[in-house]
């Protein structure tokens, strides 16, 4: 089961121009493996299978927001 907040689930809108530029494009394929390595740390933190401190579960949020934002720019130049 994917972790909440996967990419499918941010975008469902996409499902099929996320696949068609994750096998065309390998800088949106790398930003959608990073994406979903640091939501699984997300995941595993928020769960607390993984302890980490308060702060380092913000940064790691962040950077999810980040990578989720690269994303939403890369779909939507992809749509125009």
């Amino acid at each position: 089961m994917a972790a909440p907040h996967a990419i499918h689930e941010e975008f469902p809108q996409d499902t099929a121009l996320i696949h068609e530029l994750k096998v065309s494009n390998t800088r949106f394929a790398r930003l959608l493996e990073d994406y979903d390595a640091v939501n699984d740390e997300v995941a595993a933190a928020e769960s607390r299978h993984v302890p980490m401190s308060q702060e380092a579960e913000t940064d790691l949020r962040k950077k999810r927001a980040a990578l989720k934002d690269e994303i939403a720019r890369m779909l939507g130049a992809a749509r125009s």
